[in-house]
């Protein structure tokens, strides 16, 4: 048997680039490749990219550097970028990167085998066209997480929000469900191979919607359907839009032990002035009204945010808001950005980027301060609770000691004993870090 060539994967950006890589490795396993972890190893080396922030985009531009010297050494090495960055630059990328072989964008992974065909007759290949239906949904991924534990599940592609400074709708189109019975078979496949954790992936969730013989199938619904694959399965979902976020939805969170307890809320801006020129159709006070009922619904909750600081026409009492509503909220951790204009959004085409770079910088600092601050409020709360822990492997720091998360979504590192990953155990908490919860195995007796 003729050996199978190898591939290199090298994922950028979000939890749907991880996923969507899955499914790349699936689709070309079936196409005589396997998959490699040493990139000098590789006989095609493909980048999946990210475009919503610049400095992402730059990455993959110094990384592209590097392989060029590689594929100097090695002349018949394939490059190819993939995801998001290729469906915005498209052709221009062929044009500024020479040593790129293949360029496809989130919707042509299908088409993958044939464009390294082409590419193997001497031509540069290129397929970004969107689609309205693709949703890879016949496709069991190649699970790339180490662990074995916990994987995504992709249950929705696009975006039709069109935030000002989002490029997501016009890289990956619009949105467009799965069938709801192929994601919980996906489900039930994954805890047969023993993962004990899956995460449903949209770029807003909350949209999705599978009609079918006059049933309408939404979130909520699916959502149930999957926490029924078994008891011992954990179910996570992101990314849910306040906007969107229904009672609904929290109820059926609530009913369900092994639906954790952690939503992610992007907020984006504390201040009503701000979140209208983002585009982001709610007020302070829509988003503090689905905080509240999150607070109701699942007093034990956690959430999480995106905040972007710096945004055009930001001023410091805008900044401000960000700060008093993050105080309010008190999450429990967040993702924190400068804003950085992309090219073709809302913001690029109606306002001026006119946030000075050392503002942005300085406000950024003031968030991550206070988010520091009220992430280790929130863990020094949980010392002396007792979590169940699902365990995902080893600490990094300790062969000593195992790591996994609580429903929460919290890190947690306790000594190892005698457990296993994939192993639910139940932690008291001793101490914490802002990161981090430390504690050790409550024994039964």
């Amino acid at each position: 048997m003729e050996e199978k060539k190898k591939v290199y994967i090298e994922t950028y950006g979000c939890q749907m680039n991880i996923s969507d890589s899955e499914i790349i490795e699936s689709i070309l396993y079936n196409h005589d490749y396997e998959p490699t972890a040493d990139m000098k190893m590789a006989d095609l080396i493909f980048m999946n990219t990210c475009s919503i922030r610049d400095n992402a985009e730059q990455r993959v531009r110094k990384r592209l550097n590097e392989l060029h010297a590689l594929k100097r050494r090695k002349p018949s090495l394939v490059i190819g970028i993939l995801g998001c960055m290729a469906e915005r630059l498209k052709e221009k990328l062929l044009e500024e990167e020479k040593h790129i072989d293949l360029i496809a964008g989130p919707d042509a992974y299908r088409s993958l085998p044939q464009l390294l065909e082409q590419v193997g007759s001497g031509q540069k290949a290129i397929n970004t066209l969107l689609s309205a239906d693709e949703t890879y949904a016949d496709i069991n991924p190649v699970r790339l997480s180490g662990n074995g534990i916990t994987a995504f599940i992709s249950i929705m592609r696009g975006c039709e929000n069109f935030c000002a400074y989002c490029v997501v709708p016009y890289t990956r189109g619009k949105e467009r469900s799965r069938n709801p019975k192929s994601i919980v078979d996906e489900a039930k496949g994954l805890f047969q191979q023993g993962f004990r954790e899956v995460t449903l992936l949209g770029q807003n969730v909350n949209s999705y919607r599978w009609e079918e013989n006059e049933i309408i199938t939404k979130f909520p619904m699916l959502l149930e359907e999957v926490t029924r694959v078994d008891p011992k399965l954990r179910v996570r979902f992101a990314t849910s839009h306040p906007k969107d976020l229904s009672d609904d939805l929290l109820k059926v969170i609530a009913a369900h032990d092994n639906i954790c307890k952690s939503i992610h809320l992007p907020v984006q801006s504390g201040s009503s002035r701000m979140l209208k020129l983002m585009n982001r159709n709610y007020t302070r006070e829509w988003y503090t009204e689905r905080v509240e009922s999150i607070r109701k619904h699942l007093p034990d909750c956690a959430i999480s945010t995106d905040i972007i600081t710096g945004f055009s026409g930001e001023t410091e009492e805008d900044h401000k808001d960000t700060l008093s509503l993050m105080r309010w909220a008190e999450y429990d951790y967040a993702f924190m950005f400068k804003y950085s204009e992309r090219p073709n959004t809302i913001a690029a085409k109606k306002y001026k980027d006119d946030v000075p770079e050392t503002d942005k910088s300085r406000r950024l600092d003031d968030i991550i301060a206070m988010q520091q601050e009220l992430s280790l409020i929130s863990n020094k709360k949980d010392v002396g609770k007792v979590f169940e822990v699902l365990v995902e492997g080893v600490s990094k720091r300790s062969s000593e000691k195992l790591y996994g998360r609580n429903s929460q979504n919290k890190v947690v590192v306790f000594l190892r004993a005698h457990h296993n990953p994939g192993d639910y155990v139940k932690v008291r908490i001793e101490s914490c870090t802002a990161a981090t919860l430390r504690g050790a195995e409550v024994q039964d007796t």
